[in-house]
């Protein structure tokens, strides 16, 4: 072909790779694009780079195709405990803040890998907290790990790993937490496994915070070696949902090579040995600083410098909120304003809270579905299961068709083990979305569609015929 022509065919391919996935090709990686073009043609079915361009331009791609394309062009490089200088922060700073904090109330932790690759992040993260934590199943921990590629999903959910996914990381790693199998890989052990949740989630296009996802009130956001193969905007929109999506006061930590002040205008960079780590600013815009140690190390260091707080820029204005007072009335409902409240408080942790404006709204509105199932997430999060369920039940005794109650309900009674209810209600949620159009959006979703809400359910429900086999209640 010739050479001045292959250069324009890059260039429309590289842009259209930016608008279905966000992923930036400039000129200099132009090379990986062009030798990725094969193998992605021949997964759409196609011959060759114009063809291929030429399909891109044309319709809007399937969820399908997407992943397709991901699977493509997205590189799986990661290790155990890449980066050791996060986890030390994490280890020496953040988590015993986090649990000094809930171990009186709440004892629930929620920390999302976001861009897991093949799972060795979460796996690291359940790992960590395995040993700080002797007695981390008596708290509700949630582990998410979610990414675009679902071959990457596939191997992190085996959960079985060759030599070179240990370099570098401490020598307890394997010893405590692998098993070596018959072909000489190494197999985690079932007690961390079960503590990561692996799900599909495309950062630039899916809807996020959001409580079908699981994806909101976050404690600690992982999200490393992401954003760099963005595009500058789609790097900024993706940054503006995770700080949504962290609650008050908690943490997201990022790859050194991605540690920018203009990348996360709404976080407060803090300064650790060797690493800088974003922390979005409790509700009265306080930052609190803890006492530091070596944790890759049996022994603690004699001396350790204090992290340095370096003050946040003002947050951008989509993503600044208002005090939690009841907001003034312009629209006649009652039950609405303090509702809005609860979702402010609930998106930033503040769950007590949200609980209490949550019954205001019900106590103004009692045959408002929407307002019990509002309740019934937030409940959900303090690990009031069966509260939750109370609620739910309520949501659905109001309106029988709520869809995501019936979703919600058969993910609590999954997670109780009670496997034929849940199995009921997923039923129901996909004979619901199946009678609605599927671009049509879920009421009380955050803008999730019913064709994607109905890709959701299908994986809980893989889920659930991957359950170990227990009495059906």
């Amino acid at each position: 072909m010739d050479p001045t022509r292959s250069e324009v065919l890059l260039s429309e391919l590289s842009a259209l790779v930016a608008r279905h996935l966000g992923l930036h090709f400039p000129r200099e990686r132009w090379g990986d694009l062009e030798r990725g073009v094969p193998e992605i043609a021949r997964a759409f079915g196609i011959h060759g780079i114009e063809a291929l361009v030429r399909h891109l331009s044309v319709a809007p791609l399937t969820r399908r195709q997407v992943e397709l394309l991901a699977s493509c062009l997205t590189i799986g490089e990661t290790y155990f405990f890449r980066e050791k200088q996060s986890f030390e922060a994490l280890q020496a700073h953040i988590l015993p803040e986090l649990l000094q904090a809930r171990g009186a109330a709440g004892r629930h932790l929620r920390i999302w890998s976001a861009g897991c690759c093949t799972g060795e992040e979460p796996y690291s993260i359940a790992m960590l907290l395995d040993r700080l934590m002797p007695n981390h199943e008596a708290w509700e921990i949630t582990i998410l790990a979610t990414d675009i590629n679902p071959a990457f999903l596939r191997a992190a959910g085996k959960g079985v790993y060759g030599e070179w996914s240990f370099r570098d990381s401490p020598p307890w790693v394997r010893e405590r937490y692998f098993k070596r199998t018959r072909n000489g890989r190494f197999e985690i052990k079932p007690q961390i496994r079960k503590m990561v949740t692996f799900a599909h989630l495309n950062l630039v296009d899916d809807v996020y915070p959001s409580y079908p996802h699981d994806t909101t009130a976050m404690d600690v956001i992982f999200c490393r070696n992401v954003l760099m193969y963005f595009t500058a905007e789609h790097a900024a929109r993706v940054v503006r949902n995770l700080h949504r999506s962290i609650a008050d006061g908690g943490w997201l930590i990022a790859s050194p090579v991605e540690t920018s002040n203009a990348l996360f205008p709404q976080f407060a960079a803090v300064n650790f040995p060797g690493a800088v780590l974003y922390r979005k600013a409790t509700h009265d815009g306080r930052l609190s600083a803890f006492e530091q140690w070596n944790p890759m190390r049996e022994e603690q260091p004699e001396t350790s410098p204090q992290p340095q707080v370096v003050a946040p820029r003002q947050p951008a204005v989509q993503d600044s909120f208002p005090p939690p007072e009841l907001p003034r009335e312009t629209n006649g409902a009652e039950s609405q304003a303090p509702c809005r409240t609860a979702r402010i408080c609930a998106n930033e942790g503040r769950l007590e809270e949200a609980a209490g404006w949550c019954a205001k709204a019900i106590a103004a509105d009692k045959l408002n579905p929407a307002h019990f199932y509002l309740l019934a997430t937030i409940q959900n999060e303090m690990a009031s299961g069966g509260e939750a369920a109370t609620s739910l039940e309520r949501v659905l005794y109001l309106d029988p068709d709520f869809v995501l109650a019936h979703f919600a309900l058969g993910n609590l009674r999954l997670s109780q083990g009670r496997r034929r209810e849940a199995r009921r209600h997923f039923e129901n949620s996909l004979a619901l979305l199946r009678a609605a159009p599927q671009d049509e959006i879920v009421p009380e979703s955050e803008g999730l569609t019913a064709g994607r809400l109905g890709e959701i359910i299908l994986a809980a429900q893989k889920s659930l015929s991957r359950a170990r086999k227990e009495p059906l209640i």
